[in-house]
C-alpha cells in the first residue's frame, strides 16, 4: 500500500488543517511541513526499492465498481517515479516557501496539500476513471489558492484557470468513453496496444489532444497560464509551472502514444509544428515583458515546447529528452517563481526596471538567480541542456520536417537572449531605489532553494541519474507502439 499512503497522505494532512480552530490555525504550517517531509520520505523510499528494468512496479489493484468495471489501480515506472519525486519535493518546497502566510493559514495549507492528493494521484493512475478523478481535483484548490490568495486580479485569473481546463478535461472525458465502449475496460495498460481501427484513433487522440494540451499548454491555448501566474501566490505558481504543466504532458506520454499509435504517428507532423511555434512565441513574448513574473510565465511556454517537440518525434532520444526537460522544468522554474517572489517580499515589485543592482544589496538572491536563469536557457553542465539537446536530437532523427526542428532550434538562441538581458538589469548595474538595504535571503529560504540547485547540477552533470529510470519505461512505451 505504499502507493496509496503517498497519494493520501497529504490529504489527512489537509484534512486536519482545514479542521484547526481559528485560534490555532498558524499550526498549519507545521502539519504541511511535516506532511509532506513525511509523503517525500516516502517516494525516496520508493525510489530506492525500485528496480530500473522492472516495467510497472508496487502495483495496486482493488475493484471499485463492479458494475463498470472500474478499479483502483496504482503503479509506477520510471516516467511516473521521475514525476512523482518532482511533485513530492516541489509540494514540501512550497509549504516551506510559505511559511510566513497569515492569511486563513488553515485553509491555505488545506488547499497546497490537497493539489498534491491530485498531482500524486495522476503519476500513478492506472485506471482510466481514476486518473480523471484526480486530474479535475487538482483543479479546486488552484482555483482557491489563485482566487482567495492571489493579486488584484485574482478573480478573473482564476475562473479563466478553471474554465480553460475544465474545456479541455470534457474532451478527455469523451476520448475516456469512447476507448472503453470500444475496448470493454477502463484499465490504461490494458487498453495500451489494443490496435483501435485507424480512423477511431484519430478522432479519440484529438480528444484527449484538447484534453492534455490546454493543461501544457500548446499554442494557441496558452492564454490562461500568463493571468494564472501572475496571480497566484508564489507557492502557487511553483507548483503549476513545477507539477500541473507536466500533467498535459504526462498524458500523451502515457496514455496517447500507447493506447493511439497510429494516431500519433497521423498527428506527430501537427504537433512538432505547434511546438516550435510555442518555442518561438513564448520566447518572444518573453524577451517583451518587463514583469519578470510574467517573463518566466511565457518562459514556460517555449520550455514546454521542447517537451512537445520530443513527443512529437517518437523517438527513444525525443522521448527521453522530453522527460528530461518536464522534470528539469520543473525544478528550475520553480527556482525562479521562488526567486521572484523572495524578490518581490522585499521591494514591492516585480518591474525589472526597478529591481536592478540586485548583487550589490542581497548577494546569494542575485547569484542564486543567475545560476537558475543559465539553467534555464539550457547551459551545458546544467540540467536544462539534457532534455532540450535530446529533445532536438530525437526530432532530427525522426521524420518530422527539418524547419520546425531549425526554428526550434531558434528558440533556444531567444532563450538566451531574454534570459541574458534580465540576469544584465537585475542582478547587475547599480542598486535602484526598491533594492537599496533590502535583506538577502533567510536560511529558510536558502533551504527551499538548495535542494533543487543540488538536482539541477546531478541531473546536468550525471545524465545517467534521471535516464536509467526513464529510458527503460520509453522503451517499453514506443515497443507498444510498435507491437499495434
Amino acid at each position: 500500500m505504499l502507493l496509496s499512503a503517498i497519494v493520501f497522505l497529504p490529504l489527512v494532512g489537509a484534512i486536519a488543517s482545514a479542521l484547526l480552530p481559528k485560534e490555532r490555525a498558524s499550526a498549519a504550517r507545521w502539519i504541511a511541513a511535516a506532511v509532506t517531509a513525511v509523503d517525500l520520505a516516502l517516494v525516496v523510499w520508493l525510489l530506492i526499492g525500485f528496480n530500473v528494468a522492472g516495467g510497472m512496479q508496487f502495483v495496486e489493484n482493488r475493484t471499485w465498481v463492479v458494475q463498470v468495471g472500474i478499479e483502483y489501480h496504482l503503479g509506477v515506472d520510471g516516467i511516473s517515479l521521475s514525476m512523482l519525486l518532482l511533485s513530492a519535493l516541489l509540494s514540501l518546497v512550497a509549504v516551506v516557501a510559505s511559511w510566513k502566510q497569515d492569511t486563513k493559514p488553515g485553509a491555505y495549507f488545506a488547499m497546497l496539500m490537497l493539489l498534491e492528493v491530485g498531482m500524486n494521484g495522476v503519476f500513478l493512475a492506472l485506471d482510466f476513471i481514476l486518473f480523471y478523478v484526480f486530474w479535475e481535483l487538482v483543479l479546486v484548490p488552484m482555483y482557491f489558492l489563485i482566487g482567495t490568495w492571489g493579486g488584484p486580479r485574482r478573480e478573473y485569473a482564476s475562473i479563466k484557470f478553471f474554465l480553460y481546463t475544465l474545456f479541455g478535461s470534457v474532451f478527455m472525458l469523451v476520448g475516456i468513453i469512447a476507448l472503453y465502449l470500444q475496448g470493454g475496460t477502463f484499465d490504461i495498460t490494458a487498453l495500451a496496444g489494443m490496435g483501435f481501427p485507424a480512423t477511431f484513433q484519430w478522432w479519440v487522440f484529438a480528444a484527449f489532444f484538447l484534453g492534455f494540451a490546454v493543461k501544457v499548454p500548446v499554442f494557441p491555448l496558452h492564454t490562461w497560464l500568463p493571468d494564472a501566474h501572475v496571480e497566484a501566490p508564489t507557492a502557487a505558481s511553483v507548483l503549476l509551472a513545477g507539477i500541473m504543466l507536466k500533467m498535459g504532458t504526462y498524458g500523451f506520454i502515457r496514455i496517447a502514444l500507447p493506447i493511439l499509435p497510429h494516431a500519433a504517428r497521423q498527428w506527430s507532423g501537427f504537433i512538432a509544428a505547434l511546438a516550435a511555434i510555442s518555442i518561438v512565441y513564448g520566447a518572444a513574448l518573453a524577451f517583451a515583458q518587463t514583469d519578470l513574473k510574467k517573463l518566466v510565465a511565457y518562459s514556460s511556454v517555449s520550455h514546454m515546447g521542447f517537451v512537445m517537440l520530443g513527443i512529437a518525434s517518437l523517438t527513444p532520444e525525443g522521448i527521453n529528452g522530453a522527460v528530461a526537460v518536464m522534470f528539469s522544468h520543473g525544478i528550475v522554474t520553480g527556482m525562479l517563481f521562488l526567486l521572484v517572489g523572495m524578490v518581490y517580499e522585499r521591494t514591492h515589485t516585480r518591474v525589472m526596471d526597478d529591481v536592478t543592482g540586485l548583487s550589490a544589496q542581497a548577494p546569494v538572491a542575485a547569484g542564486l538567480l543567475a545560476f537558475a536563469s543559465f539553467a534555464s536557457l539550457g547551459l551545458p553542465g546544467l540540467s536544462g541542456f539534457v532534455g532540450e539537446f535530446l529533445s532536438l536530437l530525437g526530432a532530427w532523427k525522426s521524420g518530422i520536417p527539418a524547419a520546425w526542428v531549425v526554428v526550434a532550434a531558434i528558440g533556444v538562441l531567444l532563450a538566451a537572449a531574454y534570459t541574458l538581458r534580465m540576469v544584465q538589469r537585475v542582478v547587475l548595474g547599480t542598486p535602484s531605489k526598491a533594492v537599496e538595504g533590502i535583506p538577502d535571503l533567510n536560511v529558510r529560504e536558502i533551504a527551499a532553494l538548495l535542494p533543487l540547485v543540488a538536482l539541477t547540477l546531478v541531473v546536468g552533470i550525471y545524465w545517467d541519474s534521471l535516464l536509467r529510470y526513464v529510458d527503460p519505461a520509453v522503451r517499453a512505451t514506443l515497443a507498444l507502439m510498435g507491437g499495434s
